[in-house]
């Protein structure tokens, strides 16, 4: 090749005018060594090489490795799930509980009200019976009142 051809190569590439053959063309002819290259040339020589030896590492047939999966390799993936399955457990659990506190402390408190409403039914009763029995006095003053007076009275 022409080492005019590869500098006006090198410019467009440098411009980043290149097509892909061009910059194939640019790989090959680095990949061989040349004793007189001039300057301008043996500073863009080291680049391309790599390209070259890159660009045939990639068209190698990959080597077969074995590679065995472990269940644990990825132990920490695991260990973050099991954590949050563990976090909303005890969550639920919590709010069961507090929920059933709440719930016992209603009744306790329904039987407090209802024991209380209780007591005051009794004492409202016991001062009906105690004036009804009052009145039931007055009332047997009367009678033997009306009983006298209809004796009086001869009535009887």
């Amino acid at each position: 090749m022409d080492y005019n051809r590869i500098s006006a190569l090198l410019e467009k590439y440098w411009e980043g005018e290149t097509s892909l053959e061009e910059e194939a063309g640019l790989r090959e002819f680095f990949s061989t060594p040349h004793p007189d290259l001039p300057e301008a040339l043996q500073e863009a020589a080291p680049m391309f090489q790599y390209f070259h030896v890159e660009a045939a590492r990639e068209w190698e047939a990959p080597t077969a490795k074995v590679v065995t999966l472990s269940p644990l390799r990825h132990w920490m993936k695991y260990a973050a799930v099991l954590l949050v399955a563990v976090g909303i457990g005890y969550a639920f659990r919590q709010q069961g509980h507090r929920q059933q506190e709440a719930i016992i402390a209603m009744r306790q408190q329904e039987m407090n009200d209802s024991q209380r409403a209780l007591a005051e039914t009794k004492k409202a009763l016991q001062l009906l019976a105690k004036n009804l029995h009052k009145g039931t006095t007055q009332m047997q003053k009367l009678s033997y009142f009306n009983e006298a007076t209809a004796v009086v009275e001869g009535k009887d």
